[in-house]
């Protein structure tokens, strides 16, 4: 039991439990990614926007797992939508027209939650104790909310993983994407398939968001997932926009990459290990360290 409370272990559960959450946000860009061949830059505002419906929900007396539930429903219909308004028209155009509306888009959204909700911090409520578990005399920085945060995180990322590598549907969105039309060809209904790709998406999306702003260090804001969509971003060109493996690996790198810096160097030099680590990688393979086809262009 000493090495569960040790200063090492202490960092490994912290590094961990902010880590699932960049990889699971930098799955959800990979599946968006893999569907579609776009970066969506809006992905955590439209995660955050579905978040706020799920706390209006709370605040008109439903509990917490139903509105998480509606939550994720409302982001799969924001996604559906998005890619059928904004997104597809913009296939087959030049890939700056792409980023040029989501990030639009990400504007958009943040200043319609500052409308709707305003720009004041909002609690969410936690479904967990965040006290951590306590040893006699020691305590163990892990807490109930936290291995419901890594458990939730890793069965998403299981699931999506499994729809990609052992099911028909996985299939079908990878030809949708790689070659839409030899898929079309062979029956594939690739536009429908090309949306329900950015309705798996934001759901995704919508877990880490819920699941971020439940936590009593952190308050729902209408930017709130500005910082982790950058942590997530990088996680995802780390691992390699192609590898919803790589995703995962990289976001618990990094998670615990800043939790070893915020402890043993110099104090702000965390904030600054996602950059490395996504400088160092890039030198070394600049498709991802974990992408095993031919990188496409961003």
């Amino acid at each position: 039991m000493n090495f569960l409370t040790s200063h090492v272990m202490s960092d490994i559960f912290l590094g961990v439990t902010n880590g699932v959450l960049y990889g699971l946000i930098a799955l959800s860009l990979v599946i968006v990614w893999r569907a579609t061949s776009i970066l969506n830059f809006a992905q955590g505002a439209m995660a955050m926007f579905a978040t706020y419906l799920g706390m209006t929900m709370t605040e008109h007396g439903l509990n917490f797992w139903l509105a998480f539930l509606l939550a994720i429903i409302a982001g799969f219909a924001m996604g559906g939508v998005t890619e059928r308004v904004l997104v597809r028209p913009l296939y087959k155009r030049p890939e700056i027209n792409s980023i040029v509306v989501m990030v639009g888009f990400l504007g958009v959204l943040e200043s319609t939650a500052s409308a709707i909700w305003s720009s004041s911090p909002r609690v969410l409520e936690s479904p967990f104790s965040q006290n951590y578990f306590q040893h006699g005399n020691t305590t163990i920085d892990l807490s109930p909310f936290a291995l419901f945060q890594i458990g939730a995180a890793l069965a998403v990322m299981l699931g999506v993983g499994a729809i990609f590598q052992y099911t028909k549907l996985g299939l079908q969105l990878r030809a949708s994407a790689l070659a839409p039309e030899v898929a079309r060809l062979l029956g594939v209904r690739v536009n429908r398939l090309l949306t329900f790709g950015w309705m798996l998406s934001s759901g995704a999306g919508v877990v880490a968001a819920v699941i971020i702003t439940s936590s009593s260090s952190i308050f729902l804001t209408p930017s709130v997932m500005d910082g982790f969509f950058v942590f997530g971003f990088i996680a995802a060109a780390v691992g390699g926009l192609e590898s919803p493996v790589g995703a995962v690996v990289s976001g618990l790198l990094i998670g615990l990459a800043q939790q070893f810096l915020l402890d043993y160097a110099p104090s702000g030099l965390s904030s600054f290990a996602p950059v490395v680590i996504l400088v160092v990688a890039l030198m070394i393979r600049p498709q991802g360290l974990f992408t095993t086809t031919k990188a496409r262009r961003v």
